[in-house]
């Protein structure tokens, strides 16, 4: 990146960043629309598979444009939120935008953003928010590009989130657990009706297996607007896993057929899950009642990457990072651990957000961690360590919890006590989890150069 370029794009950010932030915002349609309509519907020049859910979405989005490039489409890829750079929140052909293009895209977009702030802000309401910036800059970039298809992830909920102005053929709803409860309810019926928003009429809605009630939500939805459903545990099936060398190789049943021995390049029964109903999608989007080719599938899957994700960003000691950040992610996280590692000793370095479970997230982690580092990351949000501190204990014990302020000294107090006693060698047997928070292993990924 050339420096004209990068400061460019820092000025840019600054100046989105000071609106409404991603967790801060009116839940409305309405300024998405208006922008997108000035711009000549932007979101509706190429076919859309939307993705929501409480655990797996960016995974399954990946493995999606994955599989959908691979068939020699172009594609269009949104996520969030981004590790290290802005710029990785939308992809085109596989790869983040470079800091120029995302200049140029805001650009083109500033002033009609501009006069969607105005009337909004002129009838009582706030300007466009940050995520709802970025979903129109996605937005113009894939049109501009221009895309085939574009794979969406929400940011928050389904049926009032920004990227629902785009009408996706396809739906794509990962397992739906409590979070986020202060916007989309407390129970996981009120969540999953809020995602279920994304269903639009006609449309086929790929389910990833749900609670009971999380389904029924579901269910209703798709009949209300006619969506055809495709559903884990009745059309589709994880036929059988078992662990490879650097993944997985899976066999998957769609309701086309059986694709067997995949590699997936991605470690955690849940990975498995995610690739089948990732599968299931790109056939409801390309296949026209036949089998895909499979040949084309396993090139699609081989090449899947999911950063943040069980990934490894130093040895001696290990260290790996994991985005999990409410108790049903930390719980596969946890499952993962004990059956793709061997680790003798693991010391778990944890910062969370104040708005959430900790409690569930500490429980979760406990018998895989022999000791945990309670710690901040670079978000005004981030809970106390020091306060977690009670809490952690009441699940740990006192001599296995330690607080550190600053994650640089943390990383390094966990590297320590990974390696105290290690009678094998250095970093045998020895490991670093960073997990709790996806600002917490950004700020890990930086700080390890990464």
């Amino acid at each position: 990146m050339d420096a004209a370029a990068a400061a460019s794009l820092a000025e840019i950010e600054r100046e989105i960043v000071s609106r409404n932030p991603e967790h801060a915002f009116v839940p409305t349609l309405d300024r998405v629309r208006r922008v997108c309509e000035l711009l000549g519907d932007p979101q509706h020049a190429y076919r859309v598979v939307h993705l929501t859910g409480t655990n797996g979405k960016t995974s399954t989005a990946r493995m999606v444009e994955a599989l959908v490039r691979e068939h020699g489409l172009r594609t269009g890829l949104f996520t969030s939120p981004h590790l290290t750079s802005i710029t990785e929140r939308i992809q085109v052909d596989g790869a983040p935008i470079s800091a120029a293009r995302f200049v140029e895209v805001w650009e083109d977009v500033a002033p009609y953003i501009g006069v969607a702030d105005r009337e909004s802000v002129a009838a009582g309401g706030p300007r466009l928010s940050f995520f709802e910036v970025l979903t129109v800059m996605a937005f113009a970039a894939f049109a501009d590009a221009p895309v085939d298809v574009a794979v969406i992830e929400v940011g928050m909920g389904g049926e009032w989130d920004s990227t629902n102005v785009a009408d996706g053929d396809v739906a794509v709803i990962t397992p739906v657990d409590l979070d986020h409860q202060e916007w989309l309810g407390d129970t996981v019926e009120a969540i999953a009706k809020t995602k279920a928003g994304i269903i639009k009429p006609g449309a086929t809605a790929v389910v990833s297996r749900q609670a009971e009630a999380a389904e029924a939500a579901i269910e209703a939805r798709a009949a209300e607007v006619g969506a055809r459903l495709v559903r884990e545990g009745r059309e589709l099936e994880l036929e059988g896993r078992h662990l490879a060398v650097g993944g997985q190789v899976v066999d998957l049943l769609t309701t086309t057929g059986l694709y067997t021995g995949i590699f997936l390049p991605l470690h955690g029964e849940h990975m498995g899950h995610n690739a089948l109903v990732a599968l299931a999608a790109v056939e409801a989007l390309l296949s026209d009642g036949g089998v895909l080719d499979g040949g084309v599938i396993e090139a699609g899957f081989a090449g899947v990457t999911s950063p943040g994700r069980l990934e490894l960003v130093r040895s001696s000691p290990t260290v790996i990072v994991d985005v999990a950040h409410n108790p049903h992610g930390v719980a596969a996280l946890a499952t993962t651990l004990q059956e793709s590692f061997a680790f003798e000793r693991l010391i778990g370095v944890v910062g969370v957000l104040g708005d959430k479970d900790a409690e569930g997230i500490l429980a979760a982690l406990e018998p895989v961690l022999a000791e945990v580092v309670l710690t901040k990351n670079s978000s005004p949000r981030c809970a106390d360590p020091a306060d977690l501190r009670e809490v952690a204990v009441s699940i740990f014990d006192e001599d296995r919890v330690h607080i550190v302020e600053h994650l640089d000294d943390a990383l390094q107090t966990a590297a320590d006590l990974a390696e105290r006693d290690d009678v094998i060698g250095v970093g045998v047997g020895a490991g670093v989890l960073v997990t709790g928070s996806v600002i917490t292993v950004a700020d890990a990924r930086i700080l390890l150069s990464r």
